[in-house]
């Protein structure tokens, strides 16, 4: 299985941050936040990685490079302008080679293990177009994005079913994305929900811990905890 990092993303509300240092570089519990995707990733044996980016994208493979240091390969799809999350994924289908994929957000922090996205796609039906994570909703974000439904499936309606957030981490096949411009600026939020509608997204509660650092507040927070779990594991 091969995987994608969307750090495309200007990061407007990490401001002043985000001036000078794309979002993804940004420094958690010792390490930039993509960073611990790449190490994740590697563990769970996802080694064709790539990432997307527009907004001082050369600090990304810069830094990053061909990935060696994490024992994965980078690989890189550079934006002009950003296309939004379905048109970047679209822009990069060829790297998928036609089979399911696992696309994480780069502005997120997650204990999920990817190890479980190579079992997925083997529990699809034929007509399975993707399977989200889904989170319990945080404080500021408490009206969910869908509705998880007993049998598994998802909703675009929160109210229906457990309303849950999704954690920005799912598997995508092809088939989503097959009327997307590669070229062009397209969210990814009206495909699945014409997705839900066909009964063609499924859903997965992650209960374990999750932070949308979206803000530099969280980022500080998320800081002090990784920083606090390191000291007590190292006495």
């Amino acid at each position: 299985m091969r995987a994608m990092i969307l750090a495309a993303g200007r990061g407007q509300r990490m401001r002043p941050l985000t001036d000078t240092c794309p979002k993804p570089l940004l420094v958690v519990g010792g390490q930039a936040l993509i960073v611990w995707h790449l190490q994740r990733l590697a563990k769970a044996g996802i080694h064709e990685i790539l990432i997307n980016h527009a907004w001082l994208g050369q600090q990304i493979e810069a830094t990053l490079g061909d990935g060696q240091a994490w024992g994965v390969r980078l690989h890189y799809s550079a934006e002009t302008t950003a296309l939004e999350t379905a048109g970047g994924i679209a822009r990069a289908l060829p790297f998928f080679q036609d089979q399911p994929f696992l696309v994480i957000n780069g502005d997120i922090w997650c204990d999920w293990n990817p190890a479980h996205a190579l079992g997925w796609a083997g529990h699809w039906t034929a007509q399975t177009l993707a399977q989200l994570l889904l989170v319990d909703n945080p404080a500021h974000h408490p009206e969910g994005d869908f509705g998880l439904l007993p049998d598994g499936s998802l909703v675009a309606d929160p109210s229906l079913g457990t309303g849950l957030t999704y954690a920005g981490i799912g598997l995508y096949h092809p088939r989503l994305f097959a009327h997307t411009s590669a070229h062009q600026p397209a969210p990814l939020a009206p495909l699945l929900r014409n997705a839900m509608q066909q009964r063609a997204v499924q859903g997965l509660h992650y209960m374990g811990r999750w932070v949308d650092v979206g803000t530099p507040a969280r980022l500080a927070e998320l800081d002090v905890a990784l920083q606090d779990k390191t000291d007590r594991a190292g006495c």
